[in-house]
């Protein structure tokens, strides 16, 4: 953890430091008390299902970008006008409306059972594919195209040139991006917790309904995710890293 990430941490520690006294109730999640040390425990339980939706809605969300990504880069009218219409229509629909739409909607409409995990990884990946395309087409595009035409005078077809030029290319220059799209994801996922998964947020919810305790078990909670978001921030920054390093 680099230096600034170090220095948030205990800024944050210093501000929950001071916050002692007769109104706090801080046993409720303090590892020191029988009570705190339950709830720690069932709050952390809920990282499982906030990581799995997350990695589970940006892969999802990262194939679907690409497949409406690469219609926007053809020459052909329509699927331009298909790139522009999915993505416009989709970025305009609010993250928290399509989870509901999803989940309550997709079963009345399509006539099938959904359970609330595969209804927030849906909605999530739904939702984020169109930001996605946005990364694809505008990292595919950057490419330059002498490195195209030179796999096309190898006899390369489209979907080899694809895959062994464009894309390698492209990864590198859309990492930061894509690393951004994963910790967008990882914050709104919490609201999925509205439709009943036992994720992070989900489960402080229900702990603040039994403790009574909701600036101290929040307070936590937001911890959770600063630490969580921390170590995926430096884990992409690591691939960064990795990726210039072996192409210097």
């Amino acid at each position: 953890m680099n230096f600034r990430n170090a220095a948030v941490l205990v800024a944050l520690a210093f501000v929950l430091a001071g916050c002692t006294g007769d109104q706090w109730g801080w046993y409720v999640v303090s590892p020191n008390t029988e009570t705190g040390r339950v709830n720690l425990g069932f709050m952390i339980a809920g990282l499982q299902e906030t990581v799995s939706v997350s990695l589970t809605a940006i892969a999802i969300s990262m194939f679907v970008g690409l497949i409406v990504a690469l219609p926007g880069l053809s020459e052909n009218k329509y699927g331009v006008a298909f790139n522009r219409t999915y993505v416009e229509v989709v970025r305009s629909v609010p993250s928290l409306v399509l989870i509901f739409w999803v989940y309550y909607g997709l079963p009345v409409v399509a006539n099938i059972s959904i359970n609330v995990f595969w209804a927030g990884v849906l909605a999530l990946a739904l939702s984020d594919s169109a930001f996605q395309a946005e990364i694809f087409r505008a990292g595919i595009q950057s490419v330059d195209k002498g490195q195209i035409e030179a796999g096309r005078s190898l006899g390369l077809s489209y979907f080899q040139r694809l895959r062994f030029i464009i894309l390698p290319l492209a990864i590198r220059r859309m990492l930061p991006p894509l690393g951004n799209q994963l910790v967008y994801m990882l914050k709104m996922s919490s609201l999925v917790s509205v439709i009943g998964l036992q994720d992070l947020t989900r489960r402080a919810n229900e702990l603040v309904v039994t403790e009574y305790r909701p600036l101290e078990i929040y307070s936590v909670l937001v911890l959770e995710y600063l630490v969580l978001i921390l170590i995926v921030s430096q884990g992409v920054r690591w691939l960064e890293r990795r990726f210039k390093a072996e192409h210097a």
